[in-house]
């Protein structure tokens, strides 16, 4: 998992180092953003600057008239107070301005403000020299001023560059988001089809082709299991197909022998059938075996399920069922001439299995129906009968546990879920769902479905 730590801890770099740019590009907006309006309000027509140049006019030949100009055009005024406070020159001073004053109004408004005129002062030899700018125009603090409008624009400019960096961190986000996503989907995806035991070979370069190397070990070694599993299945299942024979034949002779007491004969035939319960267990363990690991081949052909139907109908009545059992078929109009690519030996097999699962299940005897009907898009096949039915625990049970076997009687005789599993797997290795429907004293009914691809 070291890669996967690598990847990750690239990508997290990757967004720190953007963060870092991102307040760094803050700074500096804040920075050209504030030192643009500081720059223009403090200009040529700042406080510092118009003091220093109408101070240096004054001490002169008086002030000229460029520098009268510029401060009409800038709205400022400006005055000289004598040593008593009073007034000895003005310019452009406003009718609410007085022009004498105390030691103590000096005191006041060299400080801040006078009649909310942002006020700027400056000691001269011959008085104080005072410039008054336009009010809302600068925010006097104490040992500072600030422009209003770098003031107002503050919040402006935080909410902006905030929604900025939420939209960028949102974007980077969004993008990295996706890009992990599209680099880790395919080992995603291959251990789901892991966990499914079905084999996978990934081929991912980067960062991530430790992990796919990874995977695809995994995957050879499921592989090497699961073959090894279906050899032994098959292999025991071969070993077993012949004693069980032997016992089948012999159990039969001695059950024909008229020399052999009715006893003896009626146990025999339970040796024989028992065995062929055996026999039909281990077929159908060797098969799902086979099929769950991919190692059954479909031999697919276009097939008339009707014709499919009927034909094992016939096969099964000639075979003859139990007195107590008997069989209906209905098949719908439409669905006649459906056809379907598919392997007409396994589906044959899986609707027997349904069939004797009807008859093992019902020793009482029911009436087994087989249909056949269609939509549009899918034909459905029925098996169902008027038995004894199942619980809702024990439908559920057999829908989540296929494998599911539970004891009925004494003599070991068993209900199992492995013909069931059978079913659904030939059903879905042609592409197919299956779905159970049964309660108690009301039967049991499967529904098997297949797209029609042929029409």
């Amino acid at each position: 998992m070291k890669a996967f730590g690598k990847y990750i801890s690239k990508y997290l770099l990757s967004f720190f180092a953007f963060a870092l740019v991102l307040l760094f590009v803050n700074i500096l907006a804040f920075a050209l953003t504030f030192s643009g309006i500081v720059s223009k309000e403090y200009g040529s027509a700042s406080p510092a600057n118009m003091l220093e140049a109408v101070a240096a006019d004054l001490a002169a030949s008086g002030i000229s008239e460029e520098r009268s100009q510029e401060l009409e055009r800038n709205h400022i005024w400006a005055m000289l107070l004598n040593e008593d406070g009073k007034c000895d020159w003005a310019l452009f001073l406003p009718e609410e301005i007085p022009t004498q004053y105390t030691i103590q109004d000096v005191a006041v408004f060299s400080k801040g403000y006078l009649q909310d005129y942002p006020v700027f002062v400056r000691d001269m030899d011959n008085g104080l020299l005072v410039l008054g700018y336009p009010k809302d125009s600068f925010m006097k603090l104490t040992g500072n001023y600030f422009p209003i409008r770098a003031v107002r624009i503050f919040p402006l400019f935080v909410t902006g560059i905030l929604a900025i960096d939420i939209l960028l961190l949102f974007l980077i986000y969004y993008f990295s988001k996706r890009r992990i996503s599209k680099n880790t989907e395919p080992i995603m995806t291959s251990i789901k089809t892991l966990s499914a035991g079905k084999p996978v070979n990934l081929s991912i370069q980067g960062e991530l082709s430790e992990i796919a190397d990874s995977v695809n070990q995994a995957s050879q070694v499921l592989s090497r299991q699961n073959q090894a599993r279906a050899n032994w299945i098959s292999g025991v299942s071969h070993d077993i197909r012949t004693p069980l024979s032997m016992i089948m034949g012999y159990a039969g002779r001695i059950a024909s022998d008229a020399v052999a007491s009715g006893n003896i004969q009626q146990e025999a035939e339970i040796i024989r059938a028992q065995s062929a319960k055996i026999k039909d267990l281990v077929q159908d363990l060797n098969l799902v075996s086979q099929l769950e690991y991919e190692m059954q081949p479909l031999h697919k052909e276009p097939v008339r399920l009707s014709k499919l139907l009927r034909s094992y109908a016939a096969d099964l009545l000639n075979a003859g069922i139990p007195e107590k059992c008997s069989l209906e078929m209905e098949i719908s109009k439409d669905a006649e001439t459906v056809v379907i690519e598919c392997d007409a030996r396994l589906i044959s097999r899986a609707i027997n299995n349904l069939v004797q699962n009807s008859i093992n299940h019902n020793p009482q005897g029911c009436t087994i129906s087989l249909g056949l009907i269609r939509s549009d898009t899918a034909i459905f096949l029925t098996v169902a009968d008027n038995g004894v039915g199942l619980s809702a625990e024990k439908l559920r049970e057999l829908e989540e546990k296929p494998h599911y076997m539970e004891s009925t009687d004494e003599r070991l005789d068993l209900r199992h879920g492995l013909g069931l599993l059978l079913v659904r797997q030939i059903v879905e290795a042609h592409g197919g769902t299956i779905e159970m429907e049964s309660t108690p004293q009301n039967g049991y009914k499967t529904v098997l479905t297949f797209q029609i691809a042929i029409m």
